[in-house]
């Protein structure tokens, strides 16, 4: 009997080891951005570590946040929603007031170097990019806009702060778990 203990505490403590530095391989999720369904931008391993953006970091998950660390470098908290087979990622952009007088609120335009914009008027529409028009919602209370889409687009919930003439977006980006490219195709 003495002997049989002896085996299974080695064995327990061999598995906990095992179990500690993932010998028996981590499950790792991949995702994609959903309209480029093969090329993988997130990777969550349940050992902790991520890749994000072509960088491995430790990860760690809090509510609707993912803390990515590199380092001593903390990057500022990801907000994430995940459902059954989609995960909603939401990236972090900064817009600046491209008017002409201070701005009011959300009211105006934004836009950033790269020519992306937001434009928000006091009667509830908007434009994004200069393309896609609607209507939007703000609940001050979650800092969150609501922009319903004219076109056949779903609605957004996007995420925000002001500061000054800084408006800092978390914009949503459906994601979908990684398609493995068919062996034989595009060779």
């Amino acid at each position: 009997m003495y002997g049989n203990s002896r085996i299974l505490c080695r064995i327990a403590a061999m598995l906990a080891v095992l179990l500690l530095f993932g010998g028996c391989g981590a499950k790792t999720e991949e995702w994609a951005y959903d309209y480029e369904p093969e090329k993988t931008i997130l990777s969550l391993s349940e050992n902790g570590k991520a890749v994000y953006g072509g960088t491995t970091y430790q990860v760690t998950r809090e509510g609707a946040f993912l803390r990515l660390q590199d380092g001593d470098r903390t990057l500022p908290d990801v907000r994430f929603l995940q459902e059954e087979d989609a995960l909603t990622l939401y990236q972090k952009s900064v817009y600046s007031y491209a008017g002409e007088e201070a701005p009011q609120g959300l009211t105006g335009l934004w836009k950033q170097d790269n020519g992306w914009s937001f434009e928000f008027t006091a009667d509830g529409a908007f434009c994004e990019e200069g393309y896609f028009y609607g209507h939007y919602s703000v609940d001050e209370a979650e800092g969150s806009i609501r922009l319903m889409y004219s076109d056949p687009i779903p609605d957004a919930i996007l995420y925000y702060s002001l500061d000054g003439d800084k408006l800092t977006v978390d914009y949503p980006w459906p994601l979908v778990h990684t398609k493995k490219a068919e062996a034989g195709k595009g060779s």
